[in-house]
């Protein structure tokens, strides 16, 4: 995010909420119609995240945004256990099925791109193409074990998780976003995306505490559609090492990089974004 981002980008629609069989019930936005592309949001964030997507692209496709379990504005009152990805991954599968959506365009940003993952290789009849921009997640590399959490990370996040259950959550939530997008970021974001972000402050320890699975070569090899692997050219290079990785594991991967984007590519090169997914997207309708 960068203080040239136009603020209502981030809009605030009011939510459907879908209630699944499993008791969850998750809000979601649709605009649109034609063939589902159902987006996925990462750390800090909510259906809110995709708006520039959702707006943009209704007129080729349904766009459905969804908040995962304990993400506002359901939060503690509409989740239903534990706080992990394995559920948020659950949820979905449970989604696209009671909602009759699948086959769907399945796109993941960051943490919802580890999601987004895990989805496509557990239920492989419910996704039809996969988008994962800056995929979060340790990675293993054929004979070595994934990379340990560095020191400075580990301590970062400490401190990130206590400055938030003390409630000092403006602190936190800038140590956090600077450290997975770039120094000064935070003040440098519109008030939507910082509004978004204290809403779902309290998800972060519990994140910290549900570690993601690693990302694998035999894990990839499962993943059976057309996938497109996007990362900002100014992300933090673990997002970019996951990107190049997967696009050489996964059978049907293509791999694009954005000009001057950081972790928040979809909100601050918008438009940029919305081409590379409409054409990916497209060629697959």
């Amino acid at each position: 995010m960068n203080a040239r981002t136009d603020p209502s980008l981030i809009a605030h629609p009011e939510p459907s909420f879908a209630r699944l069989p499993s008791g969850v019930r998750l809000p979601y936005v649709a605009h649109g119609a034609g063939e589902p592309l159902l987006f996925v949001h990462g750390s800090l964030c909510d259906y809110r995240y995709w708006s520039p997507q959702t707006h943009a692209l209704s007129a080729g496709f349904l766009c459905i945004s969804v908040s995962l379990s304990h993400y506002w504005p359901a939060q503690d009152a509409g989740a239903k256990g534990d706080f992990n990805w394995r559920a948020h991954v659950a949820e979905l599968a449970e989604f696209i099925t009671a909602m009759h959506l699948g086959p769907v365009h399945l796109v993941g940003h960051s943490r919802g791109g580890c999601v987004a993952f895990q989805l496509a290789r557990a239920h492989p009849a419910l996704v039809k193409t996969l988008t994962l921009a800056d995929p979060g997640g340790p990675l293993h590399i054929d004979g070595n074990a994934p990379a340990t959490e560095p020191g400075a990370t580990a301590t970062l996040r400490a401190r990130v998780a206590t400055l938030i259950d003390s409630g000092a959550y403006e602190a936190g939530l800038e140590l956090f976003v600077d450290s997975v997008s770039m120094p000064g970021i935070w003040r440098k974001s519109p008030p939507s995306f910082r509004a978004m972000a204290m809403d779902n402050a309290a998800t972060l320890p519990r994140q910290f505490r549900d570690p993601l699975p690693a990302y694998t070569r035999a894990a990839a090899a499962e993943v059976a559609c057309r996938t497109l692997l996007v990362d900002g050219e100014k992300s933090p290079r673990e997002y970019r090492d996951n990107a190049d990785s997967l696009a050489g594991w996964i059978g049907r991967a293509e791999r694009r990089s954005m000009a001057g984007a950081s972790h928040g590519m979809n909100v601050t090169h918008a438009a940029a974004f919305n081409r590379l997914l409409q054409a990916f997207v497209g060629a697959a309708t």
